[in-house]
């Protein structure tokens, strides 16, 4: 497991939900955080505000983020939006407000990022937010599960083109967590219980629990290209299960 004691990392969406407690975590392990975020708000040493889908916002953002840190070592590409729309009848300006800050937003943090790690010459680690819906196919969200299996795939493209710099890139995968962004599930009748039902650790994510699986992805110095689903386990329900047949039944046979 890597030291992280000592050094510097960029948070997009580090105002609230999981990205201030990645802040908030990452602070208490020795490290310099700044905070690139529409928002201002969470804990992070320096606050700089960035709308991650504008490239020039970005530019500016990472580059006041890096000369108050004095070079980079870590970045959590964090940023993101929820949505809800039946595919017939989403608007192209839906998808694009979904799109361009899930995807390109991502795609634009990680590469100015990754630039100024490699730069640094000391190595260091990229996780992307993806989710879970980049993995199942959710009804109603067809940009949102679109913009989330690119961040799976870039990934995997980055770790094989920045590996020669020390750099690793990883995603991490929440499924349903209690944070701000999901705040309004909570007024869809039956719907927090219906995803329990299905979660084998028979809960909701908490940003503690996605925080564990981003720090253990900066941590690990041989692991790259890889989408480390942290939900519980409700991205293993089948469809085809035989109607009866539970955990709890078949731990009694």
């Amino acid at each position: 497991m890597l030291e992280l004691a000592g050094r510097t990392a960029v948070v997009t969406g580090g105002a609230s939900g999981i990205g201030a407690g990645v802040v908030a975590e990452l602070q208490r392990r020795g490290v310099r955080v700044v905070s690139l975020d529409v928002a201002r708000g969470g804990p992070a040493e320096l606050e700089i505000e960035c709308d991650v889908s504008d490239e020039v916002s970005v530019d500016r953002g990472v580059k006041a983020a890096v000369d108050h840190l004095g070079g980079l070592h870590y970045a959590f590409c964090n940023a993101g939006v929820a949505g809800m729309a039946g595919l017939l009848g989403m608007t192209t300006a839906e998808w694009d407000r979904v799109v361009s800050v899930n995807l390109r937003g991502v795609f634009l943090t990680l590469q100015r990022t990754a630039r100024a790690i490699r730069d640094t010459r000391e190595g260091g680690a990229i996780v992307c937010t993806a989710s879970t819906a980049g993995v199942l196919a959710d009804l109603g969200m067809v940009h949102y599960s679109v913009a989330k299996i690119g961040v799976r795939q870039m990934v995997r493209v980055a770790a094989r083109e920045l590996g020669q710099f020390g750099i690793t890139v990883n995603a991490v995968a929440p499924g349903l967590t209690d944070t701000p962004m999901t705040a309004a599930t909570k007024d869809m009748a039956g719907y927090h219980d219906s995803v329990i039902a299905n979660t084998p650790l028979g809960r909701l994510g908490m940003i503690d629990d996605i925080v564990e699986a981003v720090l253990a992805l900066l941590c690990l110095r041989w692991v790259t290209g890889q989408t480390l689903v942290a939900d519980g386990g409700v991205s293993l329900a089948a469809g085809t299960d035989i109607p009866g047949i539970t955990a709890e039944v078949l731990a009694t046979w």
